[in-house]
């Protein structure tokens, strides 16, 4: 089904988000996931002022899962974090709402704030989140080694939520009279895909919301994607916008060929002149990561909207030469950044960059850059270069700068990237994966849809299994309601509703069809 525009309501979205190559894209994502445990704290004090204290019935725990699944002879364990929140539940038969943990932690808010919580209050849900290997605190103390990495992968993960499953079931009684439902977002919306197809019989259905279930080496997609979002009328974008960001970064460009290393400096607030070619690229990619986090996080409230960035980029100046005038544009968004950030400078030192991703100190856990950058070289790609004539950045984005991260850190050649790959998409079926009862939802400005289910491919008679929400960016619907959010959003948190609720009952009728035989 596609939902159309116009507007309506929000609170949380509990949604995990991709880390991107450079620091300012990662930083966006930390603002968004700050600002949505910020509002959770606030809708759990008025919860507590109403009288409902959801916070009480939520509980941590750690379960001591294998290290490898698929080695018998090795019985090393490492603590998983989850939480648990009982407070809809409808003890002993009510549903099981499971969140999946993504690449980063999780927090006692996935439990108590978002759509799937909006849900599981209305339906007597037991409220379920796992935090994924070896990110958060579910990491060994020498866990980041790149010798022990060898353990981080999405199989390993879905081995581990069939683990948890198991635990669950035997803490709370559980039985077949409880239905399990998993929800993600992003790389955990993939992860809620893939759980209910190789594990049919513990998960009865599925949301995947902006799931990439399809991995992709060279994702210029994903620039492309960002490109027509910034012509899509319909959010604020137009033609006269995309031509100036283009503008703006072929004149950045310039300049730095031009030997105006030093001048690029000051006006974009670097902490390095960017004299060689390393420092160059970081520069280019942390200047599209503005753009890039605007378009993905579009109308959020952490940096600025589509509209709010075309404004600027359209903006006449007094200026006559058009280059110089695209050029300060991009000054001017880079300007609205650091207005609302407190980094005193741009830090563009590649060497740097490379040197925290060695990391591998407890503490960088936290951060994931590290684990998830392992991820990319092992199962994903996911590299989102600007080779392609359709990118409006720089061509400097090449894939083998941001691919030489591999054999560097982790000893992963270059050559094997293809057939890692390869490997993924045949062991999952890519976007053509064949699922039963998972719901794909995606937004229409949303890079990542690129990589995921878009286009109903039911058998006849079949309920539909996706959802397009023409004029949202990534993960919107996994929020609740927000006054400021279109009413396509509105209307496609409804339709996800209808498809759990058609799940339960479905699963209820067939409990008793059983019965009865």
């Amino acid at each position: 089904m596609t939902v159309h525009n116009c507007h309506s309501l929000f609170f949380l979205r509990l949604g995990f988000f991709f880390l991107m190559p450079g620091r300012i894209l990662r930083k966006i994502k930390e603002r968004v996931r700050n600002l949505q445990l910020k509002e959770a704290k606030q809708h759990l004090l008025t919860h507590t002022v109403s009288g409902h204290q959801p916070l009480q019935h939520v509980k941590e725990g750690r379960i001591h899962q294998q290290l490898n699944h698929f080695n018998r002879q090795d019985v090393s364990t490492f603590p998983q974090r989850f939480f648990v929140n009982e407070a809809y539940w409808q003890c002993p038969d009510g549903p099981v709402f499971l969140f999946i943990g993504g690449e980063g932690p999780i927090f006692e808010f996935d439990v108590l704030g978002g759509h799937h919580v909006d849900m599981a209050e209305k339906h007597g849900a037991l409220l379920l989140v796992l935090e994924h290997r070896f990110y958060g605190d579910s990491i060994n103390p020498d866990g980041l080694k790149t010798e022990n990495l060898a353990d981080l992968s999405s199989q390993q993960a879905l081995a581990d939520l069939a683990v948890f499953h198991q635990y669950i079931s035997q803490s709370f009684n559980l039985s077949h009279r409880n239905t399990w439902i998993s929800f993600g977002g992003s790389y955990s919306g993939a992860l809620s895909a893939w759980f209910r197809g190789k594990f049919p019989h513990l998960v009865y259905g599925a949301v995947a919301s902006s799931a990439p279930v399809r991995a992709k080496l060279d994702f210029s997609a994903y620039t492309n994607t960002v490109g027509l979002s910034l012509m899509n009328e319909a959010v604020g974008g137009s033609k006269k916008c995309l031509a100036g960001v283009r503008e703006a970064f072929a004149a950045v460009e310039a300049a730095l060929m031009g030997g105006n290393a030093s001048q690029v400096a000051v006006d974009f607030g670097c902490c390095q002149i960017p004299k060689d070619l390393d420092d160059q690229i970081e520069l280019m990619q942390n200047l599209a990561d503005i753009v890039m986090g605007t378009v993905q996080y579009n109308e959020e409230g952490v940096l600025m909207s589509i509209n709010e960035l075309c404004s600027v980029m359209t903006n006449k100046s007094e200026a006559d030469d058009q280059d110089i005038e695209a050029y300060n544009r991009l000054v001017k968004l880079a300007q609205i950044y650091y207005s609302t950030s407190e980094e005193p400078c741009l830090d563009i030192s590649h060497e740097k960059t490379v040197k925290d991703l060695m990391d591998t100190s407890l503490h960088s856990g936290r951060r994931a850059e590290r684990q998830w950058t392992y991820q990319t070289c092992t199962e994903f790609g996911f590299y989102q270069t600007c080779e392609d004539a359709t990118c409006p950045f720089s061509g400097m984005l090449t894939l083998q700068a941001q691919t030489e991260v591999c054999p560097m850190l982790f000893g992963i050649s270059h050559h094997s990237l293809p057939g890692r790959i390869a490997f993924t998409n045949n062991y999952y079926g890519g976007d053509n994966p064949h699922t039963h009862r998972v719901l794909y939802v995606n937004g229409g400005i949303d890079p990542w849809k690129e990589l995921s289910v878009v286009q109903d491919r039911a058998e006849e008679g079949e309920e539909a299994q996706t959802i397009f929400i023409k004029d949202t960016a990534h993960c919107a619907d996994m929020m609740s309601g927000r006054v400021t959010d279109r009413c396509s959003l509105k209307r496609a948190r409804e339709e996800i509703e209808k498809h759990v609720v058609s799940w339960l009952k479905m699963a209820a009728q067939e409990k008793m069809e059983k019965r009865t035989v």
